[in-house]
């Protein structure tokens, strides 16, 4: 059995060592989730419901111990931890609480008047066993959402947490353990990408991964042969749209947050910012000033964190080197080479301008905090330029004019924009959450955040009163009736006194 270091990649302090699975315990793992699902299923949604709400009051509880297990684990600050881990996914389980009864129950739908007098339902019914595998850059929120989504659906759960951040893993078990969840009902299985393998190859009934495109593209594979639904949640190369008519300073400090929260090293950073050339001096002068103004000093008043996996330095600094190597210009910041000279985790940002698309830095995911900036003249150029890579997750439009803002939004291939914000579509629990092109397949969030955990079960009853229906045997002297019904109820001068009377001839010929 392998084992996992706990590390705090501000400090380098090491923390609890934590062990492992092997992958052929994988087996005995889905059989006790199978085992814990047969009696949480069979609970109401208003059972459920009561026991998220008892998990809601521990969260908050124990909110701080909780940012700072976080804070810990990731490099970030902790009031990043405690707003953008705790505080949205708080919100999220309150709206949750208040609508999961509504958007589970078995709800009727109308049924057709060739179908008179029938009833028609759709029931939503669990899954089974549902897989999720979290990312390390968010280590609880989003692994806690699709958990719990899939908890109150009816499903049991297997969490496969990052191995960057074992010791979020821990955290999460100890919650569920003293929140009282029925044992097998919520796994922590601690791995590498093995042990996801692994996980995957067993058959859960449903996949939820947060991650790379590249990983998710091998999950995606393993799922097909086995018939498995999945949802991915992949990367971003968001851009950010500034008109000449855009509130500067709120745009400036909108776009250092959104490009710097958590180092960059968020899905949805912004990383490329599209300027009207008008103000193109003017924007980069406010940045650099903006830029200036923060603190990176890990102490609790820091404003930026440190970086949390140490192989994306090196991703972050490929990607600088190539745009270097093309003509690119660092307007603020370091050389990459100045951070290997340092090793440290904690990278002060960077402003490249004269960027191209042909470079990688414009194309591919940095997930660090780099700013890339461009300027543009036209309304259709800008959007060209937006669209013009394999992702679509989020987009940013900043302007006075939202009549303009909200016709770019929908001209941007995109699965969210923000318009005159940014990164605050994923904190509205009634929105819809995924994205577009290489950006990932379905949704979290919202109505369908719920119900993609289940089977939508279509049901239709009948009083069982008559002897038979239209359709049926036998056929004789039904056709031209049949002809008649339709032209009365579809065709081009609908005759609804022609439909009655060849339905009620139907009847006849039925009973």
């Amino acid at each position: 059995m392998h084992a996992l270091k706990a590390m705090n990649p501000a400090t380098g302090e090491e923390g609890e060592i934590i062990q492992t699975i092997e992958p052929y315990q994988v087996e005995e793992v889905m059989e006790e989730a199978w085992d814990a699902f047969e009696g949480w299923s069979s609970k109401s949604i208003q059972e459920r419901v009561s026991t998220l709400r008892t998990l809601r009051i521990y969260i908050s509880d124990h909110a701080d111990e909780i940012a700072q297990s976080v804070s810990w684990s990731t490099g970030k600050p902790k009031i990043e931890a405690l707003t953008n881990e705790v505080l949205v996914l708080l919100d999220w389980i309150h709206h949750t609480e208040r609508t999961a009864v509504k958007e589970l129950k078995t709800r009727k739908v109308k049924t057709p008047i060739t179908l008179l007098g029938k009833k028609s339902y759709i029931a939503y019914e669990p899954r089974g066993v549902v897989l999720v595998i979290s990312p390390w850059n968010y280590p609880f929120y989003l692994a806690m959402v699709p958990v719990l989504s899939a908890l109150i659906a009816g499903n049991a759960v297997i969490i496969k947490p990052s191995e960057v951040t074992p010791a979020i893993g821990q955290l999460m078990e100890r919650i569920f353990r003293a929140v009282g969840f029925p044992k097998g009902l919520v796994q922590v299985v601690q791995g590498d990408g093995a042990i996801g393998a692994a996980l995957v190859a067993a058959s859960p009934n449903y996949v939820f991964f947060t991650g790379s495109v590249a990983t998710g593209k091998k999950i995606q594979v393993e799922a097909a042969k086995r018939l498995i639904p999945t949802t991915l949640e992949l990367g971003g190369k968001d851009p950010m749209i500034v008109f000449e008519d855009a509130h500067l300073e709120r745009t400036v400090r909108g776009a250092v947050w959104g490009s710097l929260a958590n180092s960059g090293q968020v899905c949805m950073s912004i990383e490329r910012i599209y300027v009207e050339r008008p103000i193109y001096d003017k924007f980069i002068a406010r940045l650099k000033r903006e830029l200036e103004s923060l603190k990176q000093n890990n102490r609790e008043d820091t404003d930026l964190g440190s970086m949390t996996f140490a192989k994306q330095i090196d991703i972050v600094r490929g990607q600088i080197d190539d745009a270097l190597e093309q003509g690119a210009v660092i307007e603020f910041g370091e050389r990459p080479v100045e951070w290997k000279m340092k090793k440290s985790m904690h990278l002060r940002p960077i402003v490249l301008t004269h960027v191209r698309h042909s470079m990688r830095v414009m194309q591919e995911e940095t997930f660090g905090p780099v700013l890339c900036i461009m300027p543009f003249d036209t309304e259709d150029e800008v959007i060209e330029l937006a669209n013009s890579t394999t992702y679509g997750l989020n987009a940013s439009v900043w302007t006075n004019n939202l009549e303009r803002g909200r016709r770019v939004a929908t001209a941007l291939q995109s699965g969210a924009v923000c318009i005159n914000d940014v990164n605050v579509s994923i904190a509205n629990p009634n929105l819809p959450f995924g994205g577009v092109k290489d950006s990932g397949i379905g949704r979290s969030h919202g109505s369908l955040g719920l119900q993609m955990f289940c089977h939508e079960k279509s049901i239709i009853e009948d009083p069982g009163r008559n002897k038979g229906e239209l359709q049926w045997y036998p056929y004789v002297g039904k056709y031209p009736l049949f002809l008649r019904l339709i032209q009365g109820l579809y065709g081009r001068n609908r005759n609804y006194v022609q439909f009655i009377r060849a339905f009620l001839s139907l009847s006849k010929k039925s009973r």
